[in-house]
């Protein structure tokens, strides 16, 4: 495969599990805000997802949420709004046509066009916003499906799971890490309810969570679930096993040196993750861990563009 190619393929899986993350976490701030409307703040996903606005426009915006909803959302003026997300994956997707099924074009042309304009985004700015979100996700799921059930287990396949893999270990890691300001913040005793419900509900972790640890909220156990759980598909543990899985895959068809240089930055973060002493009790060292793991994943993002996908 041409490596333009490869390029175009593992963004457009990158753009699209970005939307879906994005989508999860903005649902459930909605949800938190209907708590206590007038004291609430959308702060920390507009530093996320607000573009370049400044600390003034921050400050403004940050109490109004219908017009927080439209600038992270809907806003084609906003490079990281989700409408502009499922915008460059479309442009992607149409470039290679050849290489995606009919129906995961079809799928993502649709998202296109539901998230652009109509009854959902008028749901959002003027309605039930949280119906318009939910009705975007089913899009973001369809579309999931779509590659799933229809796609050649072939190189294409492997470029849309290590775009998709690598943008969800760096969405976890920048939720975990804005979230758990807000559980550091709280005192110890009061932890469990709400914040941790929370951040485990912005993973879409809430319902394997409940199943595992029967409903016990509480630092320790949500950040082992959060890093080192198997069984949940958004925690780092998780995250860098398939990642590695996926390359493995591009071993015959790759160069000796550049395969070893991306194999052993996987393995070294897998390793790092899976051995960490970071700790609930000290939020200084798992900021320090969640930076640290940050960093090692746009390494390992940089040598696979240098090595696979024709970055200079």
């Amino acid at each position: 495969m041409l490596s333009r190619v490869a390029d175009t393929i593992y963004w457009l899986a990158r753009y699209m599990d970005r939307t879906q993350a994005m989508l999860q976490v903005i649902r459930t701030h909605y949800q938190a805000s209907q708590d206590s409307p007038s004291e609430f703040s959308w702060r920390s996903l507009l530093y996320s997802y607000g573009g370049s606005l400044t600390l003034e426009e921050v400050g403004a915006m940050e109490r109004d949420t219908p017009r927080v909803l439209e600038r992270i959302i809907l806003d084609k003026d906003n490079p990281t709004s989700a409408y502009n997300s499922v915008l460059q994956a479309r442009e992607n997707a149409r470039a290679v046509q050849d290489h995606i099924t009919q129906e995961v074009w079809h799928c993502l042309n649709s998202f296109y066009h539901a998230i652009r304009e109509g009854e959902i985004p008028e749901q959002i700015r003027f309605g039930d916003p949280l119906s318009g979100i939910d009705a975007l996700m089913r899009h973001g799921l369809v579309f999931i499906g779509a590659v799933q059930n229809t796609m050649p287990r072939d190189e294409s396949y492997g470029y849309l799971n290590l775009g998709k893999l690598l943008e969800r270990a760096l969405q976890t890691t920048d939720t975990l890490r804005v979230q758990w300001l807000n559980v550091a913040a709280q005192p110890l005793p009061e932890r469990e309810v709400p914040q941790l419900r929370y951040l485990v509900h912005s993973m879409s972790g809430q319902e394997l969570y409940l199943k595992t640890y029967r409903g016990n909220f509480n630092p320790d156990s949500v950040l082992q679930f959060v890093l080192h759980n198997a069984y949940f598909t958004h925690s780092l543990h998780s995250c860098l096993n398939r990642l590695s899985w996926y390359f493995e895959r591009l071993k015959s068809d790759s160069l000796p040196e550049s395969h070893q240089k991306l194999e052993f930055l996987i393995g070294r973060l897998a390793n790092q993750v899976k051995y960490t002493d970071a700790s609930a009790r000290n939020p200084q060292q798992l900021n320090e861990f969640l930076l640290d793991t940050r960093k090692e994943l746009l390494n390992i993002a940089v040598a696979l563009g240098k090595n696979y996908l024709g970055k200079s």
